[in-house]
């Protein structure tokens, strides 16, 4: 195996001291003195249920909720009464739904944070497990009566809910997904995350066009299992392959809705983060290959359902995760990996695996390491201490230049003064588009968008790959609305422009693409808040755009708001990191309280064509098809067809839940077919706040497809 990565050391436990655990075991005494809890059993129970979405199962934090463990949290709640840390929780959590708890269970929950602050190695060190209430003994021989034993409802419950006498069948009469396939897809089928390996989110088909939409009725819907349902099926010769939170895959008869087979991956329950989305799969010859919860790469046989290998690729007990799929490149397992916010010897990848074995081709580093081109832009920080470079969202594939492109995110902690940084240091390759050999994970070029990034303005969403002009083109939008056109063979800048106002930089330079914060960002210090407009969710986010060929337009979801954020002081010891900041969001000035915008760019002028501005935001990635139109989804439920001329609304339908994921078109037996997941996943933290009037219904997890009557 070649690596592009040296992986030395092992991570250290964090420390908490002393001081840190005689505060924890004071307020805890306290909490448990004033007789509102006198055991802390269901108070993990209640956490995971009600707070883990955005907190992490291991307390740790996310970019939606902030650590709950040692000095990060104790800092905040070591000199405080430990009721105040009830009535706190009483009065906010969990986000939009203040209320829907005893206080009893806020007290519970309090318990349990204060009792995991006494213990060095608090919960991100175990493995949680439930216990099933129901006993069951089963005789040796394979025909015998299974005996039960009841204790009661909830057990009977629980026992009717884990049965089910589904047997997996074989898909029939499957034929291999070939290279040539994923270049150019049939017009019937949806092989990449995007359909096609250039990331354009677009159908060919076009019997649903401008003057039948309006006539799409509900073909199927199934039920998915819960979770942030941030999916996108997959289609291939009739059969869709869909993915649902918890690492789960099923094919189903994708005109009617019938189950084939399912893949149940086992999984620790600590890995799962940010509601477990599992934003897309792959497909090539007879196997789908799943990015997992706990850092591995599986794949699954596409007739069968069968697991055929599964490879490593990291420990998951670092705190290395995935949320987005691997895309094929020239025959290889192209995937980064997240969790990368964490301080630690091995830092943040990219990896090449054999798609036949399992195999690791190599690995690719997505932080300049020390004594390497670009390891002198992290202010002289030990190879440890770099934390950030994840990859939230798959790449693209050109195959005729052999080059896999895709988006690193920012340097963590966000505030560069939390990581004894300045944006000054650019701390590359964060922020950046890369350019990769599928077959040797050589780094051909590299851009980077914002150097030193310091306020969550990542850039590391989807990358679409255009030709126009003449040019070859990689284009792709931050959360700070900055929409970015690059030559995709060299790299070279070309264009640069602002999709909605900002107030983050003092200067973009449209001539070299330069942007300079402002100098009260560039000299913020721990504890200073920053205000930014767009904020940390965007602008732009994981939604992704979609391009449209007849039109030679980005359709680009957006979100109209602004940001607060304070930096916090984080220790640099192996272990510790995170996001390390606070942050409060709000509607944009300006905007009306028009929370979501469609946009369209024409790429060759880089002009906006047309923009629809609605209350609700727009929650799903976009779909074009060579019918005229642009599907989306909202927060209020509905599935919405826009004219890719002019943006007109022609069609709409309200669902059971708010909209999510990624919607796609797909045909079987000359019918065309659209399809969307619903349920929300951690936006909901933000949602609930920003539009607290718009009903966000918990669960909803589904996908509905439509058809022409």
């Amino acid at each position: 195996m070649s690596s592009n990565l040296s992986q030395t050391g092992a991570l250290k436990s964090t420390t908490i001291h002393h001081q840190t655990r005689r505060s924890a075991r004071k307020l805890l005494t306290a909490l448990m003195l004033t007789g509102a809890v006198t055991a802390f059993g269901n108070g993990e129970a209640l956490y995971r249920e009600h707070c883990a979405t955005c907190h992490s199962a291991t307390l740790r934090g996310s970019a939606h909720g902030n650590t709950l463990l040692g000095e990060a949290f104790l800092s905040k709640w070591r000199d405080q009464d430990a009721m105040s840390l009830v009535a706190y929780l009483r009065a906010n959590m969990p986000p939009g739904k203040a209320g829907i708890l005893s206080d009893a269970q806020h007290a519970h929950i309090a318990g349990y944070l204060i009792a995991a602050n006494q213990d060095p190695s608090g919960p991100g060190g175990k493995l949680f497990t439930s216990a099933a209430g129901l006993e069951k003994s089963t005789g040796e021989d394979a025909g015998e009566i299974s005996w039960e034993k009841w204790g009661g409802a909830a057990t009977i419950d629980q026992a009717a809910r884990a049965k089910g006498g589904f047997v997996n069948r074989e898909v029939e009469n499957f034929s291999a997904v070939t290279d040539a396939l994923l270049q150019a897809p049939p017009p019937e089928d949806w092989l990449s995350w995007r359909r096609s390996q250039n990331g354009q989110a677009y159908s060919p088909l076009k019997q649903i066009n401008r003057d039948t939409v309006k006539d799409l009725k509900l073909a199927w819907v199934l039920t998915m299992a819960e979770g942030s349902n941030q999916v996108t099926p997959l289609v291939h010769q009739g059969v869709m392959y869909l993915t649902h939170p918890g690492n789960i895959v099923q094919a189903l008869d994708a005109a009617s809705g019938e189950l084939i087979w399912e893949y149940r991956y086992q999984f620790p329950e600590a890995a799962r983060t940010l509601g477990g989305p599992t934003r897309n799969i792959a497909i090539y010859k007879d196997k789908l290959y799943m990015a997992t919860y706990d850092a591995a790469i599986v794949a699954i046989d596409a007739r069968s359902g069968r697991e055929v290998w599964r490879t490593a690729k990291a420990n998951f007990e670092q705190g290395y995760t995935h949320t987005a799929g691997p895309i094929i490149g020239d025959g290889v397992v192209l995937s980064g990996i997240n969790g990368c916010e964490w301080y630690k010897q091995e830092g943040c990848f990219i990896t090449g695996h054999n798609a036949d074995t399992g195999e690791e081709l190599w690995r690719t580093s997505t932080i300049a390491l020390p004594g390497t081109a670009g390891g002198d832009t992290w202010a002289g920080l030990p190879a440890e201490m770099r934390a950030g470079g994840d990859t939230w969202i798959a790449g693209s594939y050109d195959p005729k230049l052999k080059l896999f492109y895709i988006g690193t995110s920012q340097a963590k902690p966000w505030v560069a003064a939390s990581r004894g940084m300045t944006p000054v240091d650019d701390a590359l390759y964060t922020n950046s588009t890369l350019a990769l050999r599928p077959d040797t994970g050589e780094l051909v070029w590299y851009f980077q968008h914002i150097p030193g990034e310091t306020i969550d303005m990542e850039v590391g969403f989807e990358r679409v790959l255009v030709d126009s002009g003449g040019t070859p083109l990689v284009v792709t939008i931050g959360k700070d609305g900055l929409l970015w056109k690059l030559n995709r063979e060299t790299g070279e800048y070309i264009a640069v422009v602002e999709t909605m106002p900002q107030t983050i930089y003092s200067e973009v330079d449209k001539r070299s693409g330069k942007v300079t914060y402002r100098d009260d960002i560039l000299h913020a210090k721990v504890g200073d808040t920053i205000r930014a407009c767009p904020g940390i969710y965007g602008g732009h986010n994981w939604q992704a755009a979609a391009y449209s060929p007849e039109t030679n337009a980005l359709i680009i979801p957006l979100h109209q708001l602004c940001s607060d954020m304070v930096g916090r002081n984080v220790e640099q010891v192996s272990g510790s990191g995170g996001y390390g900041a606070d942050s409060r969001t709000y509607e944009m000035p300006g905007s009306r309280g028009m929370l979501g915008r469609l946009a369209s760019w024409d790429l060759q002028t880089m002009t906006e064509r047309w923009a629809h501005e609605q209350r609700a935001m727009f929650m799903t990635g976009a779909l074009t098809t060579a019918g005229g139109l642009v599907f989306v989804g909202d927060l209020d439920r509905y599935f919405n067809a826009f004219d890719i001329d002019n943006g007109k609304l022609l069609w709409q339908t309200r669902l059971g839940a708010p909209l999510h994921g990624y919607p796609i078109s797909f045909g079987v037996d000359g019918k065309q077919f659209i399809a969307v997941p619903t349920g929300i996943g951690v936006f909901r933290a933000l949602t609930a706040v920003v539009s607290p009037e718009i009903y966000q219904p918990t669960g909803g997890e589904a996908l509905y497809v439509f058809e022409l009557p």
